[in-house]
This record gives structure tokens, C-alpha cells and sequence, in this order.
């Protein structure tokens, strides 16, 4: 077409679409009149399609039109108010609004066939009471269709000024058909079609949309040139998730999808459910569901206290703790904002009845650095389980802050160890990190004392069940890549990490959480779970896969085009290149599929306590050389990074 007729033709059609649009914006009040007088007129068209199609020529006006006309409106107008087809938004019309039409029309059906084709009117063919009914529902659901298009269609178009995403979506059941619905209000999509595995659907079609099986997606995806896939199996796997994503990785399609299957209420669903594919949906790995006997045996109807209440573990430790039912729950934290933070999330799931309300919760705002408060602490509330998961975990910062490092993770944990001890307290739980196996920082040198304290404690015989959990990253907590790498990515790069070979364990922090509890409940004194963290993750491997699903590229040697680089910046002070879980060998299976048990040597209680005396002195003198070294005995196995400087801050 040219220019000259694309002008024409705009100049034709600009004034009806205007008209359309300010006939869209009018209040509900005046659309309801609208909608009233086209059906009116619908109706009468109706009446006189029926006379001719029965006749056989057109009738426009006669007694038994207008006795059919009469009838006709002193039945549908009160029928349609009644049943409240006019309360419907027709922009929205779907097979709900012609399930409404239906119920509304067989009404008017009955009504009229009793009246002309039962009993029977002078000059009104009988086969009209039938007519005019189907024929009325036949034209109201195509003006219905027509509305929806004029208004979500043709005028969402004109007024969407973005780039338009090629949708596919990966699931043809009720989930992915809801979706495929919600996308035609959302002018900037375009549906291309389904994805599905039951091969009976393939070259099928959905509302118009073709269905293609999960084998052809590759070449579907580069065939259609899709943008955007849209995961709409709310029952799907993590392994099965992975799978899907690894396919679509090679092609830098953006990947979204919608919540697990709890969490979408009464099967509504919308492009508003879907969340970007997160990489706890990478992993490959399945939970297992809890042990609810290992669960509760540790915190049903008892007194527990969390320190680091505020922290990412703590803080879903928490969670869960509530959600089990204690009696009593101590929230301990030094850090004020983080303490309000966690004291005030609990108490509103409380009143909104998540948890149950009548458990006691009590914030208490304290540095366990500091025994003498500690013992006031434990005294006082007197618990039945303890859960120690405070710890400062940010290795280059404790790199740079050892005495820091080494006074919150070591002397408090000796601190609350003893306070323990002194208060018969049951279990006590302590939150390790693979950083204490073969340390090449203070940070994981200084957790490695901490377990060394538990241990040797138990040794010489304590009423408390002392015991320990080692896990890897989690995935969300704070200082965690993959937030820092989102922000990067959206910001448009370059993605920074610190060496293109490092690997890492990862977990999701509801998962650690939960099998810490169950771990702890299986404590008999001194023993050091591991828990199961699945294969590990090559980082640079994550921060390509997230790019990928972002929609975008890597931009490298290969692809010097592509939209965001990837850049190392060599290793922070005390970083190493992999993680460890274990510092022995051959660790033995527990009741729980995911926790083992490690079998690991540590001092004496004996040789241990008085070298802590001595490193307390040593971090309150602010003897940073002095501290160091006495680490370095207290853990033979810590090698510090040879490329890593302790900072100059002695703090």
C-alpha cells in the first residue's frame, strides 16, 4: 500500500477510533445504557430475521411482529437485570460471559416456546418462539466478542507504544489457557502458542493459538523467533524446570513462570502471578518433604531461642519455628532495625492467624559478646532449645576485621555455650558454614573454633545435647550473588565475579532452615551434620544462565555484540576457588535422607578453654598479630590465602 493510501486510510479511520476510545472511557453507568439499547436493537433485528427465515420474505412491520416484540421485551429486559448479565465487564468477555448469556437466553427460550409454539398465538408462526431466542443469543455473544476485541485488541494496540514480546507458553492445561486469556489484555504480548508434553495435543489448537510438543521448543523458539516463555505448570518440578531452562538457555529468550501450585488461589490466573525464574529453580534438585516428628521434637510446646534473629537464616528459622508451634520464642539480635524487622512480620502472621496467636514473643536486643548479659539472657527465659545463628559471614569483610570476626563468632559462642551449659538448656543448635573446612579465612578459621567449642563440650559430659549443622551458601541471604548480580544485569552490566572457575554450594534458605531443625532434633551431643547440598555450581555458569533469562547475551570474545559482558576481578582477601563440606572422610547416613553425619577430630576442653582466655584477651587489648597467630594453633588446617592481606583495621 502506499504512503498516499496509508493516509487516506488513517485519516478515515482515526475519527472512528477516537469515537470508539471516548465511548470506552465513559463510567459504568453509561455503558450499561449502551450495552441496554444495542441489545434492545439486537432484539428486534432478531424478530425480523426470525419472520423472514420462517416466511420466507421480509416482513418489517405487522401485528405478530410487533405481538412477538412486545412479548419479547416484556421478558429479556427484567430477566437480563435479574440474573445480572449487565454487571459483566465486557472487555473481559470469555466463555464465563457466554455461560451467563446461556443461563439468561434458555430462560427467554422456555418462556417464549410456552407462549408461541405450546399454546400458540393468532398469526405467529409457532417455529418463531424458537427462533428468536437462538438467534437473539447468537448475535448478543458475537457483539459480546466484537466488544472485547474493539476494546482490549484493536484500541490496547493503538495505544501500546513499546515493542511487542512473542510469547510462548509452556503448559496447554487450565493454568496455561488462563494465561493465554490474561496476555490478549495485555497489549504488548503477542501468543505464538502452547508447549506441551501429552503428545495427543501436538498440531493441535487452543482458542485459536497452535499447540507444539515439548521436543519441537528449540526449533520453535528460533523458527517463531520468540522473545518470552512463560512457564504455566504450576505443578512442575524443580528437576523438570532445569531441564527446560537448559534447553532455552542457548537462545536468550526471557523466561518467566508462575508460582507452585499452593500458592495460586482457586485457579486464577494472570500475567500478574508470573515471577522471573529464580535460581533456587535451577538447581535440578527436589525438596524432600519434612520429617514432622524431627520437626516437633525440639519445638513443640517449648521455650526457644534464636540469636541472629534478624540474619537470612535466622530469620526463617524463625518463621518455621512459629509455624511448628514453641510455647515461647526468644528473638535474639544486636542489630535494632533487623530485630523490629523479624519481631514485627511474626506478630502480624500471628494476628492474621499463619501462626497461632497465643505464643509468646519476645525481642531482646543484646550483643552476646558480652557474658555476663548473656547468662542474665539465658536465665531469665531458661530455654529448652537454642539455635545459634549469629555469626558475622562476610569473608573479605572479616578478612579486614578479624577481631570483629573472631569476637562475635568465637567469644559469643563460647559465651552462650556456657550459659547454656549453666541453664540446662536441651539442644543447643549451632549454624556452621563449609567455610570452617580447611579455612583459608578468619571467618571460616573463626567458625571452626566455634564448632571446636560444641564439641569439646560435649566430650566432657553437659545435660546439653551440644551439636552442629555445616551447610553452604544460601541462596537470598544477604551478601549473596545473585541478588548483586540481578541488580547488575538490570542496570546493563558488566557482571563482576571474582574468577571465571569458581564453584559454590548452594541452598535455598527455607531448605536449610528446616533441615537444620530436623538435624538438631537427632543431636545426641558433639556430632557434626553436613547437609546434603547437591552438586555444587560453577558461578560463571550462573551469571550466563541468568543473562540468558533476562532475554539478553553475553557479550564476549565470541559474541562481541552481545548485550551484557562478564568480568573477573580476581579473588577477594581469604576467597578460594571451591568449598568443602567435610574435613574427614566417609560421613555416616542419619535418619534423613538429606543430613549426614561427620566424623571429625577437635581438641580437649582442657587445652581449648584456657587458649580462649587468652584469644578474648587478645581481641579486648585489640591485639590483632597476637589473635591471628593463636587462630592458626587453635585450627592447625588453616591456610590463609596466599594472595589475601588482613586489612590495616583493627577492628
Amino acid at each position: 500500500m502506499s504512503s498516499k493510501r496509508k493516509s487516506s486510510a488513517d485519516k478515515f479511520s482515526e475519527p472512528i477510533i477516537a469515537l470508539l476510545s471516548e465511548v470506552a472511557d465513559l463510567d459504568r453507568r453509561a455503558k450499561k445504557i449502551i450495552a441496554f439499547s444495542s441489545d434492545a436493537v439486537i432484539c428486534i433485528l432478531a424478530v425480523w430475521l426470525a419472520f423472514s427465515l420462517r416466511l420466507g420474505d421480509w416482513q418489517l412491520w405487522n401485528g405478530p411482529i410487533r405481538t412477538v416484540l412486545l412479548a419479547s421485551f416484556l421478558i429479556w429486559p427484567p430477566l437480563f437485570f435479574a440474573l445480572g448479565v449487565y454487571r459483566s465487564i465486557f472487555r473481559f468477555a470469555g466463555s464465563g460471559t457466554i455461560i451467563e448469556l446461556s443461563r439468561a437466553i434458555a430462560i427467554f427460550l422456555v418462556a417464549m416456546t410456552l407462549i408461541f409454539t405450546v399454546f400458540g398465538l393468532s398469526g405467529v408462526p409457532r417455529t418463531v418462539g424458537i427462533l428468536v431466542p437462538i438467534l437473539f443469543f447468537l448475535a448478543l455473544v458475537i457483539s459480546r466478542i466484537m466488544v472485547r476485541y474493539i476494546i482490549s485488541d484493536l484500541l490496547g494496540q493503538r495505544a501500546f507504544g513499546g515493542v511487542t514480546k512473542r510469547v510462548l507458553i509452556y503448559g496447554a492445561g487450565s493454568a496455561g489457557q488462563q494465561l493465554a486469556l490474561s496476555t490478549r489484555h495485555y497489549p504488548g504480548m503477542y501468543l505464538l502458542g502452547f508447549v506441551d508434553d501429552d503428545r495427543r495435543l501436538r498440531g493441535q489448537r487452543l482458542d485459536g493459538s497452535p499447540v507444539f510438543h515439548s521436543s519441537e521448543l528449540a526449533s520453535e523458539v528460533e523458527r517463531l523467533d520468540v522473545t518470552d516463555i512463560l512457564l504455566a505448570v504450576p505443578s512442575m518440578s524443580r528437576s523438570q524446570r532445569k531441564g527446560i531452562v537448559d534447553d532455552l538457555k542457548q537462545f536468550s529468550v526471557h523466561v518467566q513462570t508462575l508460582p507452585q501450585i499452593q500458592d495460586i488461589v482457586a485457579g486464577k490466573v494472570s500475567i500478574a502471578d508470573l515471577r522471573e525464574v529464580e535460581v533456587d529453580d535451577l538447581l535440578g534438585r527436589d525438596a524432600v518433604a519434612p520429617n514432622d516428628l524431627l520437626l516437633g521434637r525440639t519445638i513443640v510446646g517449648k521455650t526457644v531461642m534464636v540469636t541472629g534473629a534478624g540474619g537470612s537464616i535466622g530469620s526463617e528459622l524463625c518463621r518455621q519455628i512459629m509455624a511448628i508451634g514453641p510455647r515461647r520464642l526468644v528473638l535474639v539480635e544486636m542489630t535494632e532495625y533487623a530485630l523490629y524487622k523479624i519481631e514485627q512480620e511474626l506478630l502480624e502472621n500471628a494476628a492474621s492467624g499463619i501462626f497461632r496467636s497465643d505464643i509468646e514473643i519476645h525481642p531482646e536486643l543484646i550483643n552476646t559478646t558480652a557474658a555476663r548479659p548473656v547468662s542474665s539472657l539465658l536465665a531469665a527465659y531458661r530455654p529448652d532449645t537454642l539455635f545459634h545463628a549469629a555469626a558475622y559471614k562476610h569473608v573479605p569483610l572479616v578478612e579486614h576485621n578479624p577481631l570483629s570476626g573472631m569476637g562475635n563468632n568465637i567469644i559469643s559462642t563460647r559465651n552462650l555455650v556456657q550459659a547454656a551449659e549453666q541453664n540446662e538448656v536441651s539442644h543447643f543448635i549451632l549454624i556452621s558454614t563449609d567455610k570452617a573446612v580447611r579455612p583459608t579465612n578468619v571467618m571460616g578459621a573463626s567458625k571452626r573454633v566455634c564448632e571446636q567449642i560444641l564439641q569439646a563440650k560435649a566430650k566432657v559430659g553437659s545435660k546439653t545435647r551440644f551439636t552442629m549443622v555445616r551447610f553452604g551458601n544460601v541462596l537470598g541471604s544477604s551478601g549473596s550473588v545473585v541478588p548483586r548480580f540481578k541488580e547488575q544485569i538490570a542496570n546493563g552490566g558488566p557482571v563482576t565475579l571474582t574468577h571465571k572457575d569458581i564453584i559454590r554450594y548452594f541452598m535455598t534458605i527455607p531448605e536449610a532452615a528446616q533441615l537444620v531443625i530436623q538435624a538438631g532434633s537427632m543431636a545426641n551431643g558433639g556430632e557434626v551434620f553436613v547437609l546434603d547440598m547437591g552438586k555444587p555450581v560453577k558461578i560463571y555458569d550462573l551469571a550466563c544462565t541468568l543473562i540468558n533469562l533476562s532475554g539478553l547475551t553475553v557479550r564476549d570474545g565470541n559474541n562481541p555484540d552481545g548485550d551484557i559482558a562478564i568480568e573477573e576481578i580476581g579473588l577477594r582477601p581469604g576467597e578460594k576457588l571451591f568449598e568443602e563440606l567435610l574435613i574427614g572422610e566417609n560421613p555416616m547416613p542419619t535418619k534423613h535422607q538429606r543430613i549426614m553425619q561427620a566424623m571429625e577430630g577437635h581438641m580437649e576442653w582442657r587445652d581449648l578453654s584456657p587458649a580462649l582466655d587468652q584469644l578474648e584477651k587478645h581481641v579486648h587489648d585489640g591485639n590483632r598479630d597476637a589473635a591471628v597467630s593463636l587462630l592458626r594453633d587453635l585450627v592447625p588446617e588453616y591456610q590463609p590465602n596466599v594472595d589475601s592481606n588482613v586489612g590495616a583495621s583493627a577492628a
